[in-house]
């Protein structure tokens, strides 16, 4: 007959202390990321990225449910041995010799058999119990709840310690490494796994042209919100699990913590030291915009990302691979400006522009830029790192027609808007720092947000802002950040704002004039954020993988597709195109 443990004095909550060694002691848990995928262990275990999808909240839930009604005590064990520490979920006896069960809420392999990483887990939980109570382990019981099956695992001490000691020699090799592993399982796998939207193992198959078109395992869009907060005096504190948003006159707002992606404060508005934390425990990220609209900063977790930054730092300290960077960033700015201004002037055939003469000559001298850049891009492609002895020299000629395109593009831009001199939004050129006129006040106040968007996603990759490979550090902004926002200057914020525009959306009464500077006020900068945040969640086809997903997912996508560029298989970065 068999009987749970339950003799207090043995089964208190514990953990033996670990000594001090050279080797951290593994996680019997990251054992079992081990044997499932060796990327999935580096990405949890080394770089200390976990994602709790809805199978890890399903799993945390049947634990809770076993538990309950039920006298259980938490034993934590660790082994200087065997180089492992975990938790183990029940021990119960069978005529003096110890039985390990393991709970698990998926199904069994073919109801015949246990999944190697189970296994394994069982066998390192039954290790850790038969050391420490220095008593035989006579076998091991899996439950998978989804089919209702229970598979029992004979234990053999010897062997049970040859595979966990191979597999613990095998983690600590790869706590060593710098570099991911490569993605080496079945497709299948990949498809129930929680880092998959980190790993991006679908994309990788992809470029190395094993499929015609991925699976989307990135998630098409962010259920959480971004919450802009523009009372002026406004405080923020933390209530539990949630966060409250108090306003001068005496309101007060609950928003439940687990809903919020961010908050943008704009300009005079309190935090708290204890909402802070719950931030920074809850990957929510804390941005700060001045009264007018200039990004002031962003609050960062101080700790991790440190294998991520090192491979970043290595890959953009090669002059050779920035310069295709700039080539390809470059081609798809300018590009998809001129894609976009052909589309305003098919869209404008109703309505005859009347500088039709200089709309057409910005035009042909934005595809000139595009045919010199495109023959740069063609020779890099055609050389190695040994044929390009000037590489500043050549990044600086391609953003010399950056440039030069980006001038042409605001020129016809004010062609098409077609305004009266008299109209407040009249706009006939780019100006900024600070904005003299309404429509570049729009123009700056759009990119700012469109910043900070950049900046939380390099953020949520594990990147350095500060290390980027086009901008140069001249000011106080991130260079990376304003790399990732060539790539959407055009769609997320120059689409919809001129569309707003001839839809005559805007008042006088949105702007501030103090002097030769123009601000968006309070309802100014609330139309522009709604405009800007109803834009992310619009979805659009990927032109080059191929599948749905919001603009909001997309400038996450990329981030992660440039690192992809230095980790994993090159080329997907940059190939989005307006349609």
């Amino acid at each position: 007959m068999s009987n749970t443990i339950e003799n207090e004095d043995i089964f208190q909550s514990h953990f033996l202390a670990e000594k001090t060694t050279d080797e951290p002691l593994i996680r019997v848990m990251a054992l079992h990321s081990l044997a499932y995928c060796e990327r999935l262990f580096y990405l949890e275990e080394v770089e200390e990225i976990r994602v709790a999808d809805a199978n890890v909240y399903a799993g945390r839930r049947l634990h809770e449910e076993l538990d309950k009604g039920s006298k259980k005590y938490t034993l934590e064990l660790a082994s200087q041995e065997l180089g492992i520490r975990g938790k183990v979920d029940y021990v119960r006896t069978d005529a003096g010799e110890l039985i390990i069960y393991e709970h698990k809420k998926g199904r069994s392999n073919k109801g015949q058999q246990a999944w190697p990483s189970d296994r394994l887990q069982a066998t390192a939980y039954g290790l850790l119990v038969s050391e420490h109570f220095d008593r035989q382990v006579k076998e091991l019981r899996i439950r998978y709840h989804a089919d209702n099956k229970t598979i029992i695992i004979p234990f053999d001490l010897d062997k049970a310690k040859g595979e966990v000691l191979k597999a613990v020699k095998r983690a600590r090799e790869l706590r060593s490494l710098l570099k991911r592993p490569p993605v080496n399982v079945p497709e299948k796998l990949c498809r129930t796994c929680s880092l998959a939207p980190v790993c991006l193992p679908e994309e990788e198959r992809f470029a190395e042209e094993e499929k015609e078109k991925p699976l989307r395992l990135f998630p098409a869009e962010d259920e959480r919100r971004v919450i802009h907060v523009l009372e002026q005096g406004a405080s923020i504190h933390r209530d539990g699990y949630q966060l409250i948003i108090s306003l001068p006159e005496g309101e007060k707002k609950s928003v439940p913590g687990a809903s919020v992606a961010s908050l943008v404060l704009h300009g005079n508005i309190q935090i708290s030291t204890q909402a802070i934390h719950f931030c920074a425990a809850n990957d929510i990220g804390i941005h700060w915009l001045s009264y007018g609209g200039h990004y002031v900063g962003v609050f960062a977790r101080g700790a991790g990302y440190v294998q991520r930054r090192h491979r970043q730092y290595e890959a953009l300290h090669n002059p050779f691979f920035k310069v295709l960077l700039v080539a390809r960033l470059c081609q798809a700015k300018v590009e998809n400006q001129l894609k976009y201004i052909l589309r305003l002037a098919r869209a404008k055939r109703s309505h005859p522009i009347q500088n039709q003469d200089a709309l057409q000559a910005s035009i042909n001298a934005i595809r000139h830029e595009i045919k010199a850049l495109a023959r740069i891009e063609k020779s890099l492609s055609n050389a190695d790192n040994e044929d390009i002895t000037q590489y500043d020299k050549v990044i600086g000629e391609m953003r010399g027609h950056e440039g030069r395109a980006g001038r042409e593009y605001f020129k016809t831009l004010a062609c098409i808007l077609n305004l009266a001199e008299d109209n407040f939004l009249y706009f006939d050129g780019r100006n900024r720092r600070p904005p003299k006129d309404p429509f570049n006040a729009l123009l700056s106040f759009g990119y700012a947000l469109l910043y900070k968007d950049c900046v939380a996603a390099i953020q949520a990759v594990g990147l350095d802002p500060c290390f980027g490979f086009f901008h140069t550090p001249r000011s106080s902004a991130y260079p990376l950040a304003l790399d990732l926002m060539e790539l959407f200057r055009v769609i997320l914020w120059d689409m919809p704002l001129v569309a707003s525009v001839n839809r005559k959306q805007w008042r006088k009464q949105d702007f501030e004039i103090t002097g030769q500077q123009v601000w968006l006020n309070k309802e100014g900068r609330k139309k522009a954020i709604i405009l800007y945040e109803n834009r992310k969640k619009e979805k659009w086809k990927h032109p080059v993988l191929k599948y749905s997903l919001s603009y909001a997912r997309t400038i996450e996508l990329e981030a992660r597709l440039l690192e992809k560029e230095w980790t994993g298989t090159p080329g997907l970065f940059a190939r989005l195109r307006v349609r």
